[in-house]
């Protein structure tokens, strides 16, 4: 996992989820859309988030690359932990890949106990996406 900075610039991470083989310009497409839903840009990324069975995903590293962010990934149990905060479980997901969420368990699960949630998983045909960010909050 690669170390992610968050900072009061950047403290969004994007979480993706994808089938194997989808294609970059729909992932890429899915992308933009989220952080346009979220109300924020590219240079609020502090990261990519996704389940570690997709670290070699073209489609996912590149969005990474685009937004030049580090990605992290984790494993299905550590995606499982986030079950409770997600908007959107999913059984079918759960039959899949062993989490009941990809994109929104590893955005939260990229920030840690303080991300919340800006945006609940969307869909395309071949992937999801989900937007979370740390509350910096002044004493």
């Amino acid at each position: 996992m690669s170390e992610i900075t968050i900072d009061e610039t950047r403290r969004h991470v994007l979480g993706l989820g994808c089938e194997r083989r989808a294609p970059d310009s729909e992932v890429m497409a899915l992308a933009v859309e989220a952080l346009r839903a979220a109300g924020i840009s590219g240079a609020e990324l502090a990261a990519v988030a996704s389940i570690d069975s997709r670290a070699q995903e073209p489609a996912i590293l590149a969005v990474a690359a685009h937004f030049s962010v580090p990605v992290v990934f984790f494993d299905a149990v550590r995606l499982e932990k986030e079950t409770p905060r997600l908007r959107n479980p999913s059984e079918i997901v759960f039959a899949r890949v062993g989490c009941h969420g990809v994109a929104e368990a590893a955005a939260l699960a990229a920030i840690g106990e303080a991300a919340e949630l800006v945006l609940g998983k969307i869909k395309s045909r071949h992937a999801t996406a989900a937007v979370a960010r740390i509350g910096l909050h002044k004493a």
